[in-house]
């Protein structure tokens, strides 16, 4: 038992800090998963005890319960110890509060109440029982009050709070200090990620006008391959094959998609084809890629400091990369001027390089490259650049997040090359939307066109992979949005 704490409420707080930048016990990491195309569960509904636990008269017990905690235990001492000694040690005091407040509660309401504060001090506070569930792509805390969360594509509304803005905010802050970086007054932004890789956005008041906003992006626990997409329906077995083929030839590929359509995982998908004596380098805002290779080296961009000086872009690292002897590099998420630098490093030997863009259409990803290389400055021909992309471009993949929360691979176009000023580009797999059942879902089908020899055949005849391409490109297998084969037909 450790004596009665100091009074100071900064060094508490640093000490609650302190504690929280160290590693959790092997059951909240865990926990910590994240997931980028939701498994195909139904959603279910928040456990009675998770209703029960939001309740009024439950918060009202816990705060009495925390701030008699906080009275009582020394947090410097605390923050010395192992994670699991310092859960025990909390368990261990609460318990004695809990008597001689003559606070009535059940065993099992006893646990849970332990638990929470136990989460509070060490971890991420009412957020743990969200990052646990692995069905779970997107949590959302608008304010102390509000979390929202997505589930099968679908927003839900929970009944986890915060006890104040206050706290909010310093879980925020726990967060954002475990990857060096900071959100305050004077600083309000920040990207940052969660151990395990999950995307975090923070955004504090006074931007945030009803108190702090965090967005956590999560990651499946297992991580997802083309063949859990096709079990899912996002693709089919004959797209997966092209997609496989694609990889393994060191095809150039650009992923296009909106805003939570899957992007990076399909990404994560498709870099499971690359041989494992490659060397990659990825490039990334907040890493988050899961590559399974023995050589990668992954590099993040820096914010600028207090002073505003020391941000490293993302244009430095796709540049540095060039030095570093690279042979496939990988932007996480292409927007803004170096994407003339990935061009560049695709069409000076850096074949089968892939990077992300934010787009509706294989056609707009074209124009948007475009835009991005303008707004950077320099100073080229229309025709100069679009000539660079179609020289440098081999694939286009779309991601798309349909009405019903589905996720799609919608089109598999290939570059072709230019008409006039017109960048040419052929679909090789396309994605058609047939009808809607009675549930809301929408059926549809994966189409081959009948390209029978795309523009990268000698690349999959150089690496022996024509035969499982051409089978590929003959197979039009029509599947509903569940995934249930309807039919198949040739091409």
């Amino acid at each position: 038992m450790f004596g009665r704490r100091t009074n100071d409420p900064a060094v508490a707080q640093a000490a609650i800090a302190q504690q929280a930048s160290k590693p959790t016990s092997a059951k909240v990491v865990e926990a910590r998963a994240t997931a980028a195309i939701p498994a195909p569960a139904t959603p279910r509904p928040e456990p009675v005890e998770m209703q029960r636990r939001h309740s009024e008269e439950y918060y009202d017990v816990k705060t009495t319960v925390f701030n008699a905690l906080i009275d009582t235990i020394d947090l410097t001492q605390l923050a010395k110890l192992e994670a699991a000694a310092a859960r025990d040690e909390i368990r261990d005091i609460v318990g004695e509060i809990i008597q001689l407040k003559n606070v009535v509660m059940s065993i099992a309401e006893q646990e849970e109440l332990l638990e929470d504060i136990c989460n509070d001090v060490l971890g991420y506070g009412p957020l743990e029982p969200l990052l646990a569930r692995d069905d779970i792509a997107d949590i959302m805390v608008n304010g102390a009050g509000t979390t929202f969360i997505e589930v099968d594509g679908k927003m839900q509304k929970t009944g986890v709070r915060f006890a104040d803005n206050a706290q909010l905010m310093n879980i925020c802050q726990r967060i954002v200090s475990q990857v060096g970086r900071r959100v305050d007054e004077s600083s309000p932004i920040c990207d940052a990620r969660l151990p395990d890789g999950s995307r975090v956005n923070v955004i504090a008041p006074p931007l945030a006008i009803d108190g702090p906003t965090l967005t956590i992006r999560k990651f499946k626990k297992d991580r997802l391959r083309l063949e859990q997409l096709v079990k899912y329906g996002s693709i089919t077995p004959a797209a997966k094959s092209i997609l496989e083929v694609i990889g393994r030839v060191r095809c150039n590929i650009l992923i296009s998609g909106g805003t939570g359509s899957g992007k990076t995982t399909l990404l994560n998908c498709l870099t499971a084809a690359i041989d494992h004596d490659e060397r990659i380098i990825t490039c990334e805002d907040s890493a988050e890629l899961q590559l399974q290779q023995p050589h990668v080296v992954r590099l993040e961009t820096r914010p600028p400091n207090l002073e505003g000086e020391g941000e490293i872009t993302m244009r430095d690292l796709v540049r540095n990369c060039l030095r570093m002897r690279p042979e496939r590099i990988i932007v996480g998420e292409v927007r803004g001027p170096e994407a003339f630098d990935l061009l560049q490093a695709m069409n000076t030997g850096h074949d089968g390089s892939m990077g992300t863009l934010h787009s509706n259409s294989p056609r707009e990803a074209i124009s948007r490259l475009e835009s991005m290389i303008m707004m950077g400055g320099f100073s080229l021909p229309p025709r100069t650049i679009r000539e660079m992309i179609t020289g440098s471009i081999d694939i286009i993949i779309q991601a798309s997040r349909l009405r019903d929360g589905s996720r799609k691979v919608t089109h598999v176009t290939e570059v072709v090359g230019m008409e006039g000023e017109v960048v040419t580009l052929q679909n090789l797999i396309v994605y058609e939307i047939t009808g809607e059942d009675a549930q809301g879902k929408l059926i549809g089908r994966h189409r081959s066109t009948g390209i029978a020899r795309p523009r990268f055949w000698e690349r999959a005849e150089y690496y022996g992979e024509t035969e499982r391409l051409s089978t590929a490109l003959a197979s039009s297998e029509v599947r509903d949005s569940m995934g249930n084969t309807l039919g198949e037909t040739n091409a």
